[in-house]
Protein backbone atom coordinates (compact mmCIF):
# COMPACT_ATOMS: atom_id res chain seq x y z
CA UNK A 1 0.00 0.00 0.00
CA UNK A 2 1.56 3.27 -1.06
CA UNK A 3 1.13 6.42 0.93
CA UNK A 4 0.38 9.59 -0.96
CA UNK A 5 2.74 12.41 -0.20
CA UNK A 6 1.02 15.69 0.54
CA UNK A 7 1.80 18.13 -2.25
CA UNK A 8 3.02 21.61 -1.46
CA UNK A 9 1.55 24.46 -3.44
CA UNK A 10 4.81 24.84 -5.39
CA UNK A 11 4.76 21.17 -6.46
CA UNK A 12 1.30 21.30 -7.97
CA UNK A 13 1.33 20.92 -11.77
CA UNK A 14 -2.10 22.57 -12.10
CA UNK A 15 -1.56 26.34 -11.96
CA UNK A 16 -5.25 27.15 -11.50
CA UNK A 17 -5.55 28.65 -15.00
CA UNK A 18 -8.81 28.09 -16.84
CA UNK A 19 -8.55 29.32 -20.43
CA UNK A 20 -11.83 30.84 -21.59
CA UNK A 21 -10.87 32.16 -25.02
CA UNK A 22 -7.84 31.59 -27.21
CA UNK A 23 -6.73 33.56 -30.27
CA UNK A 24 -5.81 30.55 -32.43
CA UNK A 25 -4.92 32.58 -35.52
CA UNK A 26 -2.38 34.74 -33.67
CA UNK A 27 0.45 32.20 -33.73
CA UNK A 28 -0.15 31.63 -37.45
CA UNK A 29 -0.30 35.29 -38.42
CA UNK A 30 2.44 36.57 -36.08
CA UNK A 31 5.87 35.61 -34.78
CA UNK A 32 5.51 35.88 -31.01
CA UNK A 33 8.59 37.58 -29.53
CA UNK A 34 7.62 38.07 -25.87
CA UNK A 35 4.61 37.27 -23.67
CA UNK A 36 3.07 38.93 -20.63
CA UNK A 37 0.11 38.17 -18.36
CA UNK A 38 -1.87 41.24 -17.34
CA UNK A 39 -5.11 42.02 -15.59
CA UNK A 40 -8.10 43.68 -17.18
CA UNK A 41 -10.56 46.22 -15.77
CA UNK A 42 -14.10 44.85 -16.19
CA UNK A 43 -17.64 45.41 -14.92
CA UNK A 44 -19.61 42.68 -13.15
CA UNK A 45 -21.76 41.76 -16.15
CA UNK A 46 -18.61 41.37 -18.28
CA UNK A 47 -17.08 38.91 -15.82
CA UNK A 48 -20.27 36.84 -15.77
CA UNK A 49 -20.38 36.83 -19.56
CA UNK A 50 -16.72 35.71 -19.69
CA UNK A 51 -17.50 32.88 -17.22
CA UNK A 52 -20.18 31.76 -19.71
CA UNK A 53 -17.53 31.76 -22.46
CA UNK A 54 -19.16 34.55 -24.48
CA UNK A 55 -15.94 36.36 -25.41
CA UNK A 56 -14.00 36.74 -28.67
CA UNK A 57 -10.48 38.15 -29.07
CA UNK A 58 -9.90 37.18 -32.71
CA UNK A 59 -9.85 40.76 -33.99
CA UNK A 60 -8.47 42.37 -30.81
CA UNK A 61 -5.19 44.20 -30.23
CA UNK A 62 -3.64 46.32 -27.50
CA UNK A 63 -2.48 49.92 -27.82
CA UNK A 64 -0.68 52.49 -25.67
CA UNK A 65 -2.98 55.51 -25.23
CA UNK A 66 -2.05 58.30 -22.86
CA UNK A 67 0.57 56.26 -21.02
CA UNK A 68 -1.86 53.39 -20.36
CA UNK A 69 -2.40 50.05 -22.06
CA UNK A 70 -5.85 49.45 -23.62
CA UNK A 71 -7.44 46.36 -25.17
CA UNK A 72 -9.33 47.33 -28.33
CA UNK A 73 -11.64 45.20 -30.46
CA UNK A 74 -12.37 42.44 -27.94
CA UNK A 75 -16.02 41.44 -27.95
CA UNK A 76 -17.65 40.40 -24.68
CA UNK A 77 -21.32 39.60 -25.30
CA UNK A 78 -24.00 41.22 -23.15
CA UNK A 79 -25.10 39.24 -20.11
CA UNK A 80 -28.86 38.65 -20.52
CA UNK A 81 -29.69 38.70 -16.79
CA UNK A 82 -27.99 42.10 -16.25
CA UNK A 83 -30.94 44.01 -17.79
CA UNK A 84 -30.36 47.74 -17.31
CA UNK A 85 -26.89 47.39 -15.76
CA UNK A 86 -25.44 45.74 -18.88
CA UNK A 87 -22.19 46.73 -20.61
CA UNK A 88 -21.27 47.79 -24.13
CA UNK A 89 -19.94 44.67 -25.98
CA UNK A 90 -17.04 46.26 -27.89
CA UNK A 91 -15.79 49.02 -25.61
CA UNK A 92 -12.11 49.70 -24.90
CA UNK A 93 -10.89 48.00 -21.74
CA UNK A 94 -7.93 49.07 -19.63
CA UNK A 95 -5.20 46.49 -19.11
CA UNK A 96 -3.49 46.40 -15.72
CA UNK A 97 0.30 45.97 -15.71
CA UNK A 98 3.19 47.08 -13.53
CA UNK A 99 4.98 50.26 -14.65
CA UNK A 100 8.25 48.44 -15.36
CA UNK A 101 6.46 45.91 -17.57
CA UNK A 102 4.51 48.68 -19.27
CA UNK A 103 7.67 50.63 -20.18
CA UNK A 104 9.44 47.48 -21.38
CA UNK A 105 6.50 46.35 -23.50
CA UNK A 106 5.67 49.82 -24.80
CA UNK A 107 9.29 50.32 -25.88
CA UNK A 108 9.35 47.15 -27.96
CA UNK A 109 5.80 47.57 -29.29
CA UNK A 110 6.52 51.01 -30.75
CA UNK A 111 9.21 49.56 -33.03
CA UNK A 112 8.38 49.26 -36.70
CA UNK A 113 6.31 46.20 -37.56
CA UNK A 114 5.56 45.10 -33.97
CA UNK A 115 2.13 44.90 -32.38
CA UNK A 116 0.54 43.83 -29.09
CA UNK A 117 -1.76 40.85 -29.64
CA UNK A 118 -3.91 39.10 -27.00
CA UNK A 119 -3.34 35.33 -27.07
CA UNK A 120 -5.69 34.15 -24.33
CA UNK A 121 -8.29 35.29 -21.83
CA UNK A 122 -8.19 33.09 -18.76
CA UNK A 123 -9.00 32.92 -15.07
CA UNK A 124 -6.09 32.80 -12.66
CA UNK A 125 -7.12 32.33 -9.01
CA UNK A 126 -10.57 33.75 -9.73
CA UNK A 127 -9.35 36.85 -11.59
CA UNK A 128 -9.67 37.47 -15.32
CA UNK A 129 -6.26 37.76 -16.99
CA UNK A 130 -5.18 38.47 -20.56
CA UNK A 131 -2.16 36.75 -22.08
CA UNK A 132 -0.59 39.50 -24.21
CA UNK A 133 2.26 39.10 -26.71
CA UNK A 134 4.61 41.41 -28.56
CA UNK A 135 4.51 40.03 -32.09
CA UNK A 136 5.78 40.73 -35.59
CA UNK A 137 3.40 40.16 -38.51
CA UNK A 138 4.31 37.37 -40.90
CA UNK A 139 4.32 37.71 -44.65
CA UNK A 140 2.30 35.25 -46.74
CA UNK A 141 5.41 33.32 -47.82
CA UNK A 142 6.49 32.98 -44.17
CA UNK A 143 3.10 31.45 -43.31
CA UNK A 144 3.39 28.98 -46.20
CA UNK A 145 6.95 28.09 -45.19
CA UNK A 146 5.93 27.41 -41.60
CA UNK A 147 3.04 25.17 -42.73
CA UNK A 148 5.42 23.31 -45.06
CA UNK A 149 7.99 22.65 -42.31
CA UNK A 150 5.22 21.55 -39.94
CA UNK A 151 3.85 19.04 -42.46
CA UNK A 152 7.39 17.79 -43.24
CA UNK A 153 8.07 17.25 -39.53
CA UNK A 154 4.76 15.34 -39.16
CA UNK A 155 5.65 13.16 -42.17
CA UNK A 156 9.06 12.35 -40.67
CA UNK A 157 7.40 11.35 -37.39
CA UNK A 158 4.99 9.07 -39.30
CA UNK A 159 7.90 7.41 -41.12
CA UNK A 160 9.82 6.88 -37.88
CA UNK A 161 6.83 5.15 -36.26
CA UNK A 162 6.65 2.60 -39.10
Amino acid sequence: MSKKRKQKSGDRPDTGRKVVSRNRKARHQYDVLDELECGIMLTGSEVKSIRDGKVSIDEAYARMIGGELWLIGARIAEYPQANVMNHEPERRRKLLVHKRQLHKFAETATQQGLTLVPLTIHFSRGRVKVGLAVARGRKTYDKRDKLRTKSDRAEMQRQLRR
